[in-house]
């Protein structure tokens, strides 16, 4: 789309500030776009961490991993998940908080000996997989964020500011000639004058 303008210094001093705030916006908005890139690069390497982790607790389980298909579905209940939000660049991010998880017990001479650590198991996979999803949506947020920087980016460097810088150098061209004309009627007009008088 191009820079609709008029030939006059309105128009042109109007340009020039929109410019002005372009040139000044674009070195924080490469600075951002690079903090984002960074900052998403760390966060897929939490995320495979995580992701390891998640896999090293379920290779832990091993041969007991048939024992949970006795484990009673009601002895441990999700009431709450927490999320914080955290800023990044101006970014609203979540983090994990406080998992609630409501624990009923029988009584411990019915409980087979295995169900404490079986309980204490599955809460860890639990947090374990709240912990891989925040990870997955603070990725996704920070990559729009990056995109959407980066499309400004190239808004203004490759569009924008050129077209602005553009329109104000055929702004001041336009000036100039007029300037010239003017003066060069002038001086026709005092020449023109000057004959008159002499000839009278």
């Amino acid at each position: 789309m191009a820079v609709k303008f008029q030939y006059n210094k309105v128009s042109m001093q109007a340009i020039q500030k929109e410019l002005k705030i372009r040139l000044s916006a674009l070195p924080t908005l490469k600075s951002k776009e690079a903090y984002l890139r960074l900052r998403i690069k760390d966060e897929k390497h939490r995320l495979d961490r995580l992701a390891q982790a998640a896999e090293e607790l379920r290779a832990s389980v091993g041969p007991s991993e048939r024992l949970f298909a006795e484990f009673p579905p009601s002895s441990l209940n999700v009431v709450s998940v927490h999320h914080g939000e955290e800023n990044v660049a101006g970014i609203s991010i979540p983090v994990l908080g406080e998992i609630r998880i409501d624990e009923s017990t029988t009584a411990a001479a019915l409980e087979p000996g295995w169900l404490p650590w079986g309980r204490r198991t599955v809460v860890a996979l639990l947090r374990s997989i709240a912990e891989l999803d925040v990870a997955r949506e603070r990725i996704r947020r920070l990559e729009y964020a990056r995109k959407k920087t980066t499309q400004k980016v190239n808004l203004y460097e490759k569009v924008q500011i050129p077209e602005f810088s553009d329109a104000v150098r055929k702004i001041k061209r336009y000036l100039e000639d007029v300037e010239n004309l003017e003066k060069a009627a002038q001086k026709i007009t005092k020449a023109r004058q000057a004959r008159r008088g002499e000839a009278a």
